[in-house]
């Protein structure tokens, strides 16, 4: 209800603003049509004053010539060139005053002001005839005698008095000027009470619409606040009393339904906030007991590692034993130096089993890696990586190609021990997927893209790594297909151990398969790390 009595009043509203739209552009074009007379009448008359001033100078230049006082012939053709002048305008302005009305009803006035016109040109025309013979007087000739000849040219056009003719047209002009003067006035007036009566009917519609509305909506609007504030407070039982046929009694309907959804879900919520204290009570008594359950866990962990460091320093030291006796004293013969490698062998194999346990500890203690962070010479844990990893490469006939990086070329900050481990690992997976013979590369280049960065990479001409394995290669334990029928021995550690021994010196570890494209084969090993500057050249080398 309320909305089809406000949108009635807005839709009158409207109406009475395009209407006074309306009326404002009829009496912007009413006064702009006055102005335009007006102006017009102005110049009309402001024309005809002009000429008769202009036609005195005109005299005057002729007694002044006559009489040899002067009389610059420039001077007159001047005055007769604005006199047409005038009367070209004069011409143009009573067309155009005829083509406005300006006239009215009164076609005479037209008629008048157009013989005028004619009128005055003809004679303009023989005044110039006529002066341009005008000679100067001889000294013993008297001035009348020679202007009685030029007065008829003066006065008289065509039997018609000019003076008598220009003072008609003045004053038939400054008659049409006060004329359109009153007639804008009187516009001007009724434009006035026009706006003002539309201003006040709006004005008084406004208002009759403002008490009307602020009467209609003070009682809902008050009950609708009142009902809000009681659900803000949480008295979920109170309901708005409004039960009509409007807008607001349906606002107030969807109110007290929501009121009593609001009612119920408080039940359930308080029945499930109960039910959930008891779960959240069996839980907490789990997790206690689950978390006495990794603290027990978590002593054996421990114990177990103790043990295996106790292990792997037994046949640790049964190895260096044996090898000093053998090396000890002078030559021996051949079946003793190969009795000594079998009980190497032997206990090497047990070293070995007792690694793998711990390797499969190791998987929760990846993270806790130990570094002495220090400036390092990236030369010399590379030179060690190298060697170790030749002693690898040779069992298997292959050949390992690295770029020659001079002493102090190259300073990190890291662990030079983890650098040498993270190199190694990086070269032994590379010729352990190798093939037989093959050849693996290390190569190593300076960026500055955003900061100065060591770039090195380990490409190896191996197996490869499938692309759908490739997101999971830095996975603990994980050895893809090929990977274990290449080598069923293994243990999925090598790059997850690299790539945190990256990491913990502000590098990253990133691997691409194949790094041939031609063949398909091979794998590319990109290692970053953040390059110190090095030091002047006089400095003394860091330790």
């Amino acid at each position: 209800m309320f909305r089809r009595q406000l949108s009635g009043v807005l839709l009158v509203l409207a109406a009475c603003i395009v209407l006074q739209g309306v009326g404002a552009v009829f009496a912007l074009r009413e006064a702009e049509r006055q102005v335009v007379r007006g102006r017009l009448a102005s110049d009309i008359h402001q024309g005809f004053v002009q000429l008769s001033a202009t036609k005195q100078r005109l005299r005057s230049w002729v007694t002044q010539h006559k009489i040899g006082a002067g009389g610059n012939p420039a001077e007159r053709d001047d005055l007769l060139q604005q006199m047409q002048q005038n009367l070209g305008e004069l011409a143009l302005l009573a067309q155009k005053a005829a083509a406005l009305g300006l006239d009215g009803r009164d076609s005479q006035e037209h008629a008048a002001r157009t013989d005028a016109v004619q009128v005055l040109g003809h004679n303009v025309h023989a005044l110039g005839q006529a002066l341009a013979q005008v000679k100067t007087l001889p000294a013993d000739m008297p001035a009348r005698l020679g202007w009685d000849t030029l007065s008829e040219v003066f006065e008289k056009s065509e039997g018609r008095d000019l003076r008598e003719l220009i003072a008609q047209s003045v004053e038939r002009e400054s008659a049409a000027m006060q004329r359109e003067r009153q007639a804008a006035d009187a516009t001007l007036a009724r434009i006035r009470w026009l706006w003002i009566g539309m201003a006040l009917s709006l004005a008084l519609l406004a208002l009759g619409a403002t008490v009307y509305f602020a009467r209609a909506l003070r009682r809902p609007i008050d009950e609708l606040v009142q009902g809000a504030h009681m659900l803000r407070q949480g008295r979920l039982q109170h309901r708005v009393p409004l039960d009509d046929q409007d807008e607001f009694s349906d606002v107030a309907r969807s109110m007290n339904a929501m009121a009593a959804a609001l009612e119920k879900h408080q039940q359930q919520e308080t029945e499930h906030r109960q039910r959930l204290e008891s779960e959240v009570r069996e839980r907490t008594s789990a997790l206690h007991e689950a978390n006495q359950s990794l603290q027990q866990t978590d002593t054996r962990r421990r114990q177990l590692l103790a043990d295996i460091s106790h292990e792997l320093r037994t046949p640790t030291t049964a190895i260096r034993g044996e090898a000093e006796i053998t090396l000890r004293g002078g030559e021996r013969p051949a079946t003793q130096y190969r009795e000594a490698l079998q009980r190497i062998v032997m206990t090497s194999r047990q070293l070995g089993s007792v690694i793998d346990d711990l390797l499969a500890m190791a998987r929760s203690d990846m993270e806790t890696l130990s570094m002495v962070p220090q400036r390092v010479d990236l030369s010399e844990p590379l030179a060690d990586a190298l060697a170790q990893a030749q002693a690898l490469a040779g069992e298997r006939h292959i050949l390992i190609e690295a770029q020659t990086m001079q002493k102090a070329a190259v300073h990190v900050m890291g662990d030079a021990q983890r650098l040498c481990q993270l190199l190694l690992l990086l070269l032994d997976n590379a010729v352990r997927y190798s093939h037989p013979a093959g050849c693996v590369s290390l190569r190593w280049r300076r960026s500055d893209e955003e900061s100065p960065t060591l770039v090195l990479q380990v490409v190896d001409h191996g197996i490869g790594i499938p692309a759908e394995e490739l997101h999971q290669v830095f996975d603990r334990h994980f050895r893809g297909r090929t990977a274990r029928l290449h080598r069923a021995a293994g243990s999925g550690l090598g790059l997850p151990i690299a790539k945190a021994l990256a990491q913990a010196h502000g590098g990253s570890l990133t691997l691409e398969s194949p790094a041939d494209e031609t063949t398909g084969q091979g794998t590319r090993v990109q290692l970053r790390l953040p390059l110190l500057p090095s030091p002047p050249a006089a400095a003394p080398q860091a330790s």
